[in-house]
C-alpha cells in the first residue's frame, strides 16, 4: 500500500539509467527497450554519461512500464539488462524549450542556408547568422534546446538530408546530435571541422549513420593520435563506409550487402569450377588481407555475416613441458577433441560478426606473404562457395615480433549483391612454421587456385619448362612456376630469375639438375644433358639466346641471363 501511495505522488519527469549502455550504439538499444516495454514512449535528451546511457520520459505509466523490464531485457551475448527509473526535474531542453516566435525565425534562417539542388544544409557558424540578430537568445547548437529545435526542424523540413555543415559551432560534446540517426538517416556527408570535439568517443554518439564523408580537422582530438594511419582507423571504427576523410580519399573498405540474402542450403552437385568464381576469391582474399594487414581489421565487419560463425585452432599440447610460441593463440584455441566442458567449447565458438572481428582485433598484428599462398576452391553452388588458403605470415609487433607462421584459413561464403563475398563460416588454424617446412612450402606453391580437373601442359610448354630448369638450375616445379608467373615468356622469366637469383641463397639446395657438360664452340657455350627430352635437337646457338627446335618443328629463342647457349642431345 505504502508503495502505491509513493507512485501516485511521483513526479511527471523521470530519469532512466541504463548501466554499463555505452557499449550499445543508441538505437539498438531503445529498439530492444521499446520492443518488450507495453507502454509506448519517447525519450528526451538522450546521452551517455561515463559508462552509463540515460533519458528521460515523461509519462509515469511508462516509468511504471521500465521498471518491470530491468533484467528481464538480454542483448546478443544473453546477459541481462538492468534498468534504473528515478525522479528528476524537468530536463533542460523542455525547460528552455523555444517558442513559437523562435522557432519560426530557426525555420526560415536554416531554409535559406538549405541548398535543394544538393539536399545540403549548411550551417557554419550558425550562432552568428544575422537572422537571429532580434532574437532574445543565441542560437548556440552545444545548448540542448538549440539542438533539438533544429533537429525538429530538419525532420520536418528536410527528411532527405544528404549534407549537413556543422563548421566552426564551438561543438565539444555530440548528445544533442545523436537524434539525427533517426531524424535524418540519409546524410552521407558531415562537416564537423573547426570544432572543440577531444574525444573520438563523441563520434560513438553518432555511429549509426552510414557516412561517407567526414570532415574533423580543427578539432582537438585529431591531435590525440600518433600518425595518420592510426587515426584514419580508429575514426573508421565508427563508420566503416567511409571513403573521405578531412578531404583525403582513403582505400574502400571491404564491403559485403547482405540485404535480403538467406543462407544457402548446400547441395550434391559436384564442384565446377569457372574462372568468374575463381577471380572472385582471389579478389576477395586480395582485398582482404590487405585490410586484415593495415592494423584497421574493424573494417572486416561488413565482410561477415551477421550471424557467422569463427573457430581458431592450434597444434597446442598441454601435457608438453616445452612452452609454446603460440601462447597469444592459446586463449582463443578451440579444439573439440582436447576440450571436455561444453560451455567452454561453445564459448570460445565466435558467434555474430561483431564478435568475429573483436577476436580478430585481439590477434597479434601480421603481414602476410602473399607469394607463398596456395588457393583451392572444392565446392560451389548458385549461393554457397567453399575454399580455403594457405599459406606464410610474420608477426609485426608483440612478444612475438618476427616469427613466422603457416596458416590455413577455411571460408565457406556467400556472394553479395556488390561482386564480393560474404562470409558465413571461417576456420583458421596457426602453427609454427620451421625452416624445413618453409622451404618446402616456397618450393610447391601455387598461386592461383586448383581445379578438380587440374592443368594439363601442351608438349611445346612442357619442353620450355624442362630448358628453363636446365639453364636455371631450379627443379622443373619451381620453373613451371616462374614461367606461369610471367605468362609464359621466357624472357621476361629469365631476366626476373637472373635478377632475383642472388637473393635467394638457398637455391641451390632446393635443386637437383640433370648431369651436364660444358664445352666452348664459336665463343657459345655448349651444354650436352645426360638423358633430355627427344624431342630436342641440336640446333645453332643465336647471339642473345637458344635455339630450339620443338616437336612441332617450330624454332623459339630463349634468354638466359643474356648468355648465349646451343642445347645438344648426349648421344653416345
Amino acid at each position: 500500500m505504502e508503495d502505491n501511495r509513493q507512485d501516485e505522488i511521483l513526479p511527471s519527469w523521470f530519469k532512466i539509467t541504463v548501466p554499463c549502455g555505452r557499449k550499445y550504439d543508441k538505437a539498438s538499444l531503445m529498439k530492444l527497450i521499446q520492443s518488450r516495454c507495453r507502454v509506448p514512449f519517447t525519450p528526451v535528451d538522450f546521452q551517455f554519461v561515463r559508462n552509463k546511457a540515460q533519458f528521460f520520459v515523461q509519462d509515469d505509466s511508462a516509468a511504471s512500464a521500465l521498471k518491470m523490464v530491468s533484467n528481464k531485457i538480454c542483448d546478443e551475448g544473453n546477459r541481462k539488462i538492468p534498468i534504473f527509473v528515478t525522479s528528476a526535474p524537468v530536463p533542460y531542453s523542455v525547460q528552455d524549450k523555444l517558442g513559437p516566435e523562435e522557432m519560426k525565425q530557426l525555420k526560415l534562417t536554416m531554409s535559406k542556408r538549405y541548398d535543394v539542388s544538393h539536399k545540403a544544409l549548411d550551417l557554419y557558424k550558425f550562432r552568428f547568422d544575422p537572422g537571429f540578430a532580434r532574437l532574445k537568445i543565441d542560437i548556440i547548437l552545444n545548448r540542448r534546446n538549440c539542438m533539438a529545435a533544429t533537429l525538429q526542424v530538419i525532420e520536418k523540413n528536410f527528411p532527405k538530408l544528404l549534407s549537413l555543415n556543422l563548421r566552426k559551432n564551438r561543438l565539444y560534446q555530440l548528445d544533442g546530435l545523436s537524434d539525427i540517426m533517426e531524424i535524418a538517416p540519409t546524410i552521407k556527408i558531415l562537416n564537423l571541422s573547426k570544432n572543440e570535439l577531444s574525444s573520438a568517443g563523441e563520434l560513438g554518439k553518432i555511429k549509426g549513420l552510414k557516412l561517407e564523408e567526414l570532415r574533423l580537422e580543427g578539432n582537438p582530438l585529431c591531435d590525440t593520435f600518433p600518425d595518420k594511419s592510426t587515426y584514419v582507423s580508429a575514426i573508421r571504427k565508427f563508420f566503416p563506409k567511409l571513403l573521405r576523410l578531412d578531404g583525403q580519399d582513403l582505400p574502400p573498405a571491404i564491403t559485403a550487402d547482405t540485404d535480403g540474402q538467406h543462407l544457402p542450403t548446400p547441395n550434391k552437385e559436384s564442384y565446377k569450377g569457372s574462372d568468374h568464381l575463381k577471380s572472385l576469391v582471389l579478389q576477395f582474399l586480395q582485398q582482404y588481407y590487405l585490410v586484415y594487414d593495415s592494423g584497421d581489421r574493424q573494417s572486416l565487419l561488413d565482410v561477415y555475416h551477421d550471424e557467422a560463425c569463427f573457430s581458431l585452432t592450434i597444434p597446442f599440447n598441454s601435457e608438453d613441458p616445452a612452452p609454446s610460441s603460440l601462447f597469444e593463440y592459446l586463449k582463443d584455441n578451440r579444439n573439440m577433441k582436447k576440450i571436455k566442458d561444453p560451455n567452454l567449447c561453445f564459448q570460445l565458438l565466435k558467434h555474430t560478426k561483431r564478435d568475429i572481428v573483436c577476436s580478430l582485433c585481439r590477434l597479434p598484428k601480421t603481414q602476410h606473404d602473399t607469394s607463398s599462398f596456395v588457393v583451392d576452391m572444392w565446392f560451389s553452388s548458385e549461393n554457397l562457395l567453399f575454399f580455403c588458403v594457405s599459406g606464410l605470415f610474420k608477426e609485426v609487433e608483440g612478444r612475438s615480433q618476427g616469427s613466422v607462421r603457416a596458416f590455413t584459413r577455411t571460408f565457406i561464403a556467400t556472394p553479395a549483391n556488390n561482386s564480393s563475398l560474404c562470409v558465413v563460416n571461417e576456420e583458421l588454424f596457426v602453427r609454427d612454421a620451421t625452416p624445413k617446412g618453409t622451404q618446402t612450402a616456397l618450393s610447391t606453391q601455387v598461386l592461383t587456385p586448383c581445379c578438380s580437373s587440374g592443368l594439363t601442359l601442351s608438349q611445346e610448354l612442357e619442353e620450355m619448362i624442362l630448358v628453363f630448369s636446365v639453364l636455371s638450375g631450379m627443379k622443373p616445379q619451381w620453373s613451371q612456376k616462374c614461367l606461369q608467373e610471367n605468362e609464359w615468356n621466357c624472357i621476361k622469366a629469365a631476366e626476373v630469375f637472373t635478377r632475383l637469383k642472388p637473393h635467394h641463397a638457398g637455391v641451390d639446395s632446393l635443386t637437383s639438375p640433370p648431369e651436364t657438360r660444358e664445352h666452348c664452340s664459336s665463343g657459345k657455350k655448349k651444354i650436352l644433358i645426360s638423358g633430355s627430352s627427344p624431342h630436342l635437337r641440336p640446333r645453332l646457338g643465336r647471339e642473345r639466346g637458344i635455339v630450339i627446335a620443338t616437336s612441332s618443328g617450330e624454332m623459339a629463342d630463349y634468354v638466359i641471363g643474356g648468355s648465349a647457349a646451343v642445347i645438344e642431345n648426349d648421344r653416345p
